[in-house]
């Protein structure tokens, strides 16, 4: 029962990774992409995001409470998995040991990046628009954080979307792997551009 119930948890985690944590996080990137067009863009696209009816309910019900599913049980993971070496090549046990340091600094991440804004944006401390991202990636330390927290939450979930092709039968021959391997990566380096993209726009305007 025990064992039906963790493989049960486990299926979740990798679902909830790519649908609806992974589609969150490129619909979030790309609306942040729209600061390369300017100031008056990023606000029209970030308040038609803010202002969506329910805003409040959706993210709890599709952001949040995955995120905080997926980031408890992520960390049970990464501190009882077992790793054969002997299955998988010296790649992928590299993408293995990455898959789970990106994870625990992520949670650190993500909860940082709530608190200056969500939090603060419900404290009514700021506004979600241009300035409030102007102010905090203008602090050099505070930009190369979001550089590391935003390429290690699309590493996470490129290499977590190759993870769950596998995990759910999609992708079983050494070919099919391999080639989930390079969309993989193509994935991992389209958004990853749009995210450090948007990051140097609001930090220096390019």
């Amino acid at each position: 029962m025990a064992e039906q119930r963790e493989f049960f948890f486990r299926r979740l985690h990798s679902l909830l990774g790519v649908v609806p944590i992974g589609i969150f996080l490129v619909q979030h990137l790309f609306v942040n992409h729209f600061v390369v067009y300017g100031e008056e863009a990023f606000n029209t696209a970030a308040g038609f995001m803010a202002n969506l009816p329910f805003v409040l309910v959706l993210e709890t019900l599709v952001i949040y409470l995955p995120i905080l599913f997926h980031a408890i049980l992520g960390v049970y993971i990464v501190f009882t998995s077992r790793y054969s070496t002997r299955r998988y090549g010296f790649f992928r046990n590299w993408m293995f040991a990455l898959q789970r340091f990106t994870g625990i600094f992520l949670v650190v991440f993500i909860a940082w990046h709530v608190i200056e804004t969500r939090v603060q944006i419900g404290l009514g401390n700021a506004e979600a628009d241009y300035s409030l991202m102007e102010g905090i990636l203008t602090s050099t330390p505070m930009f190369w954080f979001y550089v590391v927290g935003v390429l290690s939450a699309v590493f996470h979930f490129a290499n977590g979307l190759w993870s769950f092709l596998v995990t759910w039968g999609i992708t079983q021959t050494p070919k099919s792997q391999r080639i989930s391997t390079y969309v993989c990566l193509i994935v991992f380096l389209a958004v990853g551009y749009l995210g450090v993209r948007s990051l140097l726009a609001f930090a220096y305007g390019v």
